[in-house]
């Protein structure tokens, strides 16, 4: 699968035109997904990641999937360069209320080195930038298991990059440093602010002819602390009232840090296209459990149609030892134990629209219950998938 970005021209190049072509240096271009997701299991709801409050059980529900994005390149000269990107989809809220994903400008010192400031999307992983973009994604969506706990979308910063030729390829190097605007789930009807978190990190990257390969680092000092005396006054109030964070001061997250490393690499040639990802996250916080994850996905083209087949796994680190009953329930919310087996075909039924079919059978533990929302007492940890997703770009 070759790398989509929405910075600059990259989707005009998928679209292949350019609208509103009386206005100089102006583009206006969009892409979409309309999807329908079930499973056979109401003892948990999927979802895509994190940052959706609830998901998918055994009806069909098109909120996990479906979106809308629209974005407006403005060239000011030739090294200069405005997007703005607005983008509808279900997120913390519970609503569809479009959301403004990417305002920067990018300004090109060189061929090599360029600086954008404004709204960004998050780089932490290789192929974050465009994981919301499902014609850009071989399969239906990027795999929940490896960038389901990323809840960052964007941030308001800046970064700058410079590229340069090394051997017989390009070697990229990205520095980006912002804060974040967001909020996101934390408990039903309670959600966590994000806003005011700094972020900050970097990657290599290098390109050679159908290959790529990235090595990544990111690093979110938190700003606020996690809303758990709203989630204890819900739940019977088991510290009669006493501020969490006065009887368990160690348990803090505002001003500590969580650091998200990765390796990555692509082969795109011909009809074969592999991915292969693995990443590691660490809290300074006890408050969640250290995690790895990792996955492998290939496809091969035929014609129009190209079937393909995953393997994904997460698992956390586990409890801290000698934890009490309550903070053991409360870390515990961020274990997970779980691999997915995926298996999918997807048809360009003409340039630019794709329909794509997924199953997933997702295989964890009881315990495993971080990337799944609403997990039940009877959650045995195993659930398969069902996805349809008609993407389009234009």
């Amino acid at each position: 699968m070759a790398c989509l970005s929405l910075c600059g021209p990259a989707l005009s190049q998928v679209t292949g035109a350019t609208a509103l072509p009386e206005v100089p240096g102006f583009s206006l271009h969009g892409f979409g997904t309309l999807g329908l997701t079930r499973t056979n299991d109401d003892n948990a709801e999927f979802v895509r990641d994190l940052s959706q409050p609830n998901g998918a059980g055994k009806s069909w529900a098109s909120k996990v999937d479906s979106l809308l994005g629209l974005q407006a390149n403005v060239h000011l000269s030739p090294q200069t360069e405005g997007v703005v990107q607005v983008v509808s989809r279900y997120h913390a809220d519970s609503s569809y209320r479009p959301e403004l994903t990417w305002a920067f400008l990018r300004h090109d010192f060189s061929p090599d080195v360029s600086l954008r400031v404004g709204r960004l999307g998050t780089e932490f992983y290789m192929l974050g930038d465009s994981r919301l973009v499902g014609y850009a994604n071989l399969n239906v969506r990027p795999s929940s298991e490896f960038y389901g706990s990323l809840v960052f979308s964007y941030i308001d910063g800046a970064d700058v990059s410079i590229t340069r030729p090394v051997g017989s390829g390009l070697l990229k190097g990205k520095l980006f440093v912002g804060i974040s605007p967001e909020k996101t789930p934390f408990s039903p009807g309670i959600t966590w602010d994000l806003s005011g978190s700094q972020l900050m990190g970097g990657y290599l990257d290098y390109m050679q002819g159908s290959w790529q390969a990235r090595i990544s680092h990111a690093q979110v000092k938190f700003e606020h602390e996690q809303p758990v005396d709203a989630l204890l006054q819900g739940i019977g109030n088991p510290l009669h009232g006493f501020p969490y964070l006065l009887v368990f001061p160690e348990m803090n997250m505002a001003g500590r840090r969580a650091s998200f490393s990765s390796v990555g690499l692509a082969y795109d040639q011909g009809p074969l296209k592999v991915q292969f990802m693995a990443n590691r996250i660490k809290h300074q916080s006890p408050a969640y459990a250290d995690s790895w994850a990792a996955y492998v996905l290939a496809g091969y083209r035929m014609g129009a149609f190209t079937p393909y087949a995953g393997v994904s796994r997460s698992l956390s680190d586990g409890l801290p030892p000698g934890i009490d009953t309550l903070n053991a329930a409360l870390v515990g919310q961020s274990l997970t134990d779980q691999h997915t087996y995926s298996l999918g075909a997807r048809w360009d039924l003409r340039k630019n629209i794709a329909l794509k079919a997924q199953l997933d059978l997702l295989r964890g533990t009881p315990a495993s219950r971080f990337l799944v929302k609403n997990p039940q007492p009877e959650w045995d940890g195993n659930m398969t998938v069902f996805s349809l997703a008609l993407d389009f770009v234009f």
